[in-house]
């Protein structure tokens, strides 16, 4: 998962998997993408920094419960 803040034109990024994607508009400047067996693939805010109500939320980034699992973890151990 990558997620991605573009200062120059005000958007947020959520990326859950690269893959070509169907995009649907939610909200106005909000949008996610499905993959094509419409699994939520990605999330995009426009005009973020309004939408969250100022920057500061968007500088704040908390990943609660998030811990590595299978392979990876014995690989890194």
């Amino acid at each position: 998962m990558k997620i991605i803040y573009d200062k120059e034109v005000d958007a947020l990024s959520i990326i859950f998997q690269e893959t070509t994607v169907i995009t649907q508009h939610l909200a106005e400047g909000i949008a996610v993408d499905y993959d094509q067996s419409g699994h939520l693939a990605g999330i995009e805010i426009l005009d973020a920094s309004q939408q969250f109500g100022g920057m500061e939320t968007i500088r704040q980034v908390m990943l609660e419960n998030i811990g590595l699992v299978g392979d990876y973890q014995q690989k890194v151990s």
